[in-house]
This record gives C-alpha cells, structure tokens and sequence, in this order.
C-alpha cells in the first residue's frame, strides 16, 4: 500500500514537517549505506532517530511519559510548565510511575535522585527545562544528561523557550528534544502541536508506536502551518529576543521591581552556564513585585501585551502564571517550590521595542499612583534610556561575534596554506 495507506499512520505533509525538525534539532545522520529502520512518518530514511509531530505539546509529552513503565520513576523539575506539571502529579501516578521534582539549577539535587539508595525503583526517564517556566531557571543540560546516561535513564528536554533557533538538546547529550510548537514554531498563535526529536532508531519507533497506536499525529493543514512558521521563525525569535532584552533591562533598574528573572542578564544565577549551550537568552523573562495588587495592575493597565498564558507569538504577552498557566498547581506546592503569586511573566512579541517599553512604563505609573506608590516610581524617560543600553550591549555582542569569525577565517585561511 505505500507509506502514506493511512493518514494517523502517516502523512507526507506531516513527513515533511519532521523531516526538517530532525535535520534542525541535530538528529544524527546515518552513514552511507547504513539503513534506517524510521517508519515513513519520519520522511527522511538518512537519520538515526527521526521527527514525531503530535497535536499538541502535551500530546508529545504524555507519548515521552510512555517511555516510563509501572513501577519505575521520573525525576523532573519543580519549576515547569503548569501542564507538565499536571501530567506528572495526576497521570503519572495513576499509570504506577513515581515522581520525583528536584530543582535541576542544583546538579547535586538531581545526581541524589537519580541515584537515591533509599529508593529501590529504578529512574526511567529525566525530565527538564532550561530555562525553566515561569522562573527562568537554567540547568546543566550536559552534566545532567549525562547523570541520566550513568543511570540508564532516558534523558528529555523542553526546549520550547528556545527551540532549535537557540539551543540544542540532543547535541548537548538529551535523548529526546521537546518542543511546542504552538510557541515559537506556528508563532501566530493559530496552531497547537508538539515536537519530538529523538536520538536512537529503537527509542525513534516506540515513540513513533505511541503516536500512531494513540492517533495523536499532526494533522495535515496543521503541519503545513509549522511548515510556513518555520520558514520566518530565526528572524522572529532574534526580534523578540532583542526586545525581551531591553525589557529585562528597564525591570532590572526599577525601584518597584524587586527581582528579574532573565538568563541575559549577568546578574542571573545561571547566566554563564546558560550562554555555554545557548546563543541567546530568549524572549521570555519573569519579575517580581513583592505586591500581588501591583503585579495584578501593571498586567491589566498594559495595552500593547495581550494577557495570555502562551508565549512565542509574534505579538508580547504577559500573565500572572499562578492566576493563569499554573493555576492548576496547588497553592501550597507553589509556595514550596518558590512560585510567588505576585510573579508576572513577559513573552516579548515582535512590536517595536520603544513602544512595549512606553506601554509599560505607563502601566507602572498609573498601577502605583492608584496604589499610593508614585514616590516609587522615577519620572518617564527611564524607557528610552532602557533602550539605548540594550542597543549599546547588542553592538557590543555583535562586535565579539565578528572577532570569533574573523579569527576563525583567519584559521581556515592559515590551515589552507599550509595544505598547499
């Protein structure tokens, strides 16, 4: 019958779509004349793994939590998308898959889950973001890829924040890559999907079962909308993260803001590892007021951001995540796990960046001047001076990346005259 006598089983849209997502996420190519055991949902018989597109993000996730049988356990975050964060407390458990959250900013709180004498059940799977949502926390991709490796644990990913674009899992050790591409990906907010990019033709065909045994593959006109968002998603992500850059900057230096969570800034915890396996911060940034009333204001008076609980679209959003996307966590876990409910969460959008920063300076005057704080609040001006430090530390980034090509040509040049 062909590859293509059933759509759930395989389409050629679809087949495209995972084609490309493989060759961008790094999936190892297979050596001439080696075969590749990939059903033809993968379109490509050239890689040692493939592509799986699913309905949506957490389609792609539950078909990864397969991966953990009864009896064995997960070891997550516990900071993580309110989603993720669902399917690990309530299905998990429910299937006989024990779960442990740890905070994967701490490598040494992962290597004891990993490797807990006190617990007989062996880890199945290791579950990460980096950053974290909405807490911008950064892991060590590869050391704990690795520990999971040493553990003989399936080691997985959630790049969603970043996507291929800026980082890559599986070339940093993971053995599945996640992502949404309802994010980033579609980028217009018009699409709900999710991506695997998985390592290994055996773990490739027992994702690849899930997907069809379930019927969770993309649809076609939904591949075909990834397909198009992919094609201008480099230049998308690079604008938002420009403008996520000059936000993060103007939080950092306001007297109400009592802490920002961006991995671009040096200040950030996880600053030095995350510049070592990214190249770029992202768009996505978190802040905190100390007061929820304020917090709550600052999102509602905002014009220029729609309050929504995505991100990765190219107009900026913004989001209370314990009102909003993470809701569904209890207010007591959130607590333990450092979520304060005053945390507000940005996805910078592609608009331009002079006219978010204005919006919310606004939304900061008027919000502290209803709450009796306007001797809080600096006079306007601060957006523009926001601006041009960003613009100044872009130039400056962007002179160190031509030193790097310029030497790294003057390399080839010198290893090329030496071969004469």
């Amino acid at each position: 019958m062909g590859p293509y006598d059933y759509t759930r089983s395989g389409n050629p849209t679809r087949a495209q779509l995972e084609s490309q997502i493989a060759a961008l996420e790094g999936v190892p190519r297979l050596e001439s004349g080696e075969s590749s055991s990939s059903s033809p949902s993968n379109g490509s018989p050239s890689f040692d793994g493939g592509a799986l597109a699913f309905t949506s993000g957490m389609a792609a996730l539950a078909a990864a939590l397969r991966l953990a049988p009864a009896g064995t356990r997960v070891v997550a975050g516990d900071d993580l998308y309110g989603g993720t964060s669902r399917l690990l407390a309530q299905v998990a458990p429910a299937c006989g898959v024990e779960v442990k959250n740890v905070d994967t900013s701490d490598a040494a709180a992962v290597e004891a889950a990993l490797f807990d004498p006190s617990n007989p059940k062996p880890v199945s799977l290791l579950m990460l973001e980096s950053p974290t949502n909405p807490r911008m926390q950064v892991a060590d991709i590869r050391k704990l890829c690795a520990l999971a490796k040493k553990a003989n644990a399936i080691s997985l990913v959630d790049n969603s924040i970043l996507t291929p674009v800026f980082q890559s899992p599986l070339l940093l050790g993971a053995a599945i890559s996640m992502t949404s591409a309802t994010k980033f990906v579609g980028g217009h907010s018009d699409v709900t999907a999710g991506l695997l990019a998985v390592k290994g033709k055996e773990l490739y065909n027992r994702l690849y079962f899930y997907q069809n045994a379930e019927g969770t593959g993309l649809s076609p006109f939904d591949s075909w909308l990834c397909l198009r968002g992919l094609k201008t998603m480099p230049l998308r992500m690079r604008a938002a993260a420009g403008n996520a850059c000059a936000l993060a900057i103007f939080l950092d230096g306001h007297p109400l803001v009592k802490k920002v969570n961006f991995p671009g800034l040096a200040t950030h915890p996880g600053h030095a590892i995350h510049a070592s396996q990214s190249s770029s911060p992202g768009s996505l940034l978190s802040f905190e007021t100390g007061n929820v009333a304020l917090s709550r204001g600052i999102v509602e008076k905002s014009k220029l951001f729609a309050i929504a609980v995505s991100f990765g679209s190219v107009a900026s959003q913004i989001s209370l995540p314990c009102y909003m996307s993470h809701a569904s966590i209890p207010a007591e876990v959130r607590a333990e796990r450092g979520l304060p409910d005053d945390l507000v969460r940005i996805s910078a959008g592609v608009e331009d960046s002079i006219d978010l920063l204005r919006d919310l300076e606004t939304a900061f005057i008027e919000t502290a001047r209803e709450l009796g704080l306007e001797s809080g609040v600096p006079a306007r001006g601060r957006a523009e001076a926001s601006l041009e430090k960003a613009a100044r530390g872009r130039e400056q980034e962007l002179e160190a990346k031509v030193a790097v090509l310029e030497a790294e040509l003057a390399a080839a040049r010198a290893r090329s005259s030496v071969a004469r």
